[in-house]
């Protein structure tokens, strides 16, 4: 080889070595300059990774102390399909002990394309231990609670239901959710090289959800759902509602409907069947209204119980003919046979009497057209009817419950009203918080936010309304007609 050629070779050798010099040089500028801090960031969470620790959701009782909404215990299990080495047979072995499908888990397994698949979130704790003894390569383990209703479908629709995260969707789990959540904790774990966590350093504990105390009587309820099932069975009904409530307090003793669903398995149910009719729902209340008309003409002192009219079998209000549901003739009754035999013509006739303005100022204080305020998400207002859109037939249909949608919470309200002297109180489902103060300390008390407010007060010292009428099923009661100011 002449010296020449030697020469070129090795200037050609250092020209490339000079240029992979400059690329591997660029190449290191740009890692450290421009992605120092992202790969910075990914070496920090490959030695350490913050955790959030869920806290314990708090537990639903019953006025005496019988759980309604539990936490659980259970066991979530994940998979790295990259390291499962035989997907089919891991798959069959996990399905067996979980009950799942086997093809839709070896799937699911087989996938390598993902790092993280959850094989079933809050397994049966028993069953998840029983699997992880087998120790199969790929599948992962951890603790978390998952939502149990001992009572299954006891009050379901009051309670609603929390979700597979624990956060509540429906019900009183929705409304009550910041109480019942609590504040999840976290800490840092730090991992070695092959990802194995070597020390934990805890940033800020957890603290677990308050308990939250109902109104509702378990043995009250039950047999309240009890009837209603068979009376929905008997009457071929399609729906049927009921509401037990403390006229002084305002505490729901039992608030049922029906058909009802075991909250366990509301995934799997249907959601008409999940509502809770007796605070969303309106309906026309009917015969059941006339109390209200009664009650303002009584108030408004026009009649006393005692007072007598001379009732035809059938009256023209505008363009209509009211008549009694059971034919009758031209007949004298007092008023509380008006109320008691729940004649049509007889509430109208007391309803013209009071005129519109006042029957629509005593509707309002009975709580009609607004919500009771009653501690539930999703309550109805109902519909009424302003005065100013009356027409010649509104009087002739209003004072005998048609015409006007209400809830079932308004109504038992109402009634509610009358068997506590006059005195409106507010609904409510919650007792107490944690150890805070019961709703019957608040009321006796006082306190504004709840029973006994300013509101309730108020009705107190305006009480006026005086008379005796027996009222259907029930002795001479003196009683006061009262609704909010």
């Amino acid at each position: 080889m002449s010296p020449k050629v030697a020469d070129r070779r090795i200037r050609l050798l250092v020209a490339v070595f000079a240029l992979a010099f400059g690329i591997a040089f660029l190449r290191a500028a740009w890692l450290q300059g421009v992605r120092a801090s992202s790969f910075g960031r990914l070496a920090t969470s490959q030695h350490s990774e913050d955790v959030t620790i869920p806290p314990a959701r708090g537990t639903i009782y019953d006025r005496g102390g019988v759980q309604l909404a539990i936490g659980e215990q259970a066991t979530t299990v994940y998979a790295d399909p990259r390291l499962v080495r035989d997907p089919r047979r891991e798959g069959a072995i996990a399905a067996a002990y979980l009950g799942l499908n086997p093809d839709r888990v070896a799937a699911e397994l087989a996938d390598r394309t993902l790092g993280f698949v959850y094989v079933q979130r809050k397994a049966d704790a028993a069953r998840a231990a029983k699997l992880e003894r087998r120790h199969l390569p790929g599948l992962g383990f951890y603790p978390e609670e998952r939502r149990f209703y001992p009572q299954a479908a006891l009050a379901a629709q009051v309670l609603g239901y929390a979700g597979v995260d624990n956060h509540g969707l429906a019900g009183l789990e929705l409304s009550l959710d910041k109480v019942l959540a609590g504040r999840p904790g976290r800490e840092r774990q730090v991992k070695d090289a092959s990802g194995e966590v070597i020390d934990t350093i805890r940033s800020q504990t957890e603290r677990d959800g308050t308990d939250a105390y109902l109104t509702i009587d378990h043995t009250i309820q039950a047999n309240a759902q009890a009837v209603l099932n068979q009376t929905v069975t008997r009457w071929q009904a399609k729906s049927a509602t009921a509401i037990v409530l403390d006229p002084r307090s305002g505490a729901v003793l039992a608030m049922a409907v029906a058909p009802g669903f075991n909250a366990n398995a509301y995934p799997r149910t249907w959601r008409g069947f999940q509502r809770n009719r007796a605070v969303t729902d309106t309906y026309e209340p009917g015969s059941t209204f006339k109390v209200v008309t009664v009650s303002g003409a009584l108030s408004e002192q026009l009649v006393t119980p005692s007072s007598s009219f001379v009732l035809p079998s059938s009256m023209h209000v505008a363009d209509r003919i009211i008549h009694d549901a059971e034919p009758r003739g031209t007949e004298t009754m007092t008023v509380a046979q008006i109320l008691a035999r729940s004649s049509n013509v007889g509430a109208i006739t007391l309803a013209q009497r009071l005129g519109s303005s006042a029957l629509a100022r005593w509707i309002t204080r009975f709580g009609f057209g607004r919500p009771t305020g009653i501690d539930y998400p999703g309550e109805s207002p109902g519909i009424v009817l302003p005065e100013r859109r009356w027409s010649g037939s509104t009087i002739g249909n209003v004072p005998i419950g048609q015409g006007i949608a209400v809830t079932p919470i308004q109504m038992v309200s109402a009634y509610a009203a009358i068997a506590n002297r006059g005195v409106w109180v507010r609904p409510h489902l919650v007792d107490h918080i944690g150890d805070g103060a019961s709703a019957a300390d608040r009321l006796a008390q006082g306190v504004p936010g709840g029973p006994g407010d300013a509101e309730e007060r108020g009705a107190r010292r305006d009480r006026h309304a005086r008379g005796r009428a027996r009222l259907p099923g029930g002795g001479e009661d003196r009683h006061r007609r009262e609704g909010r100011p």
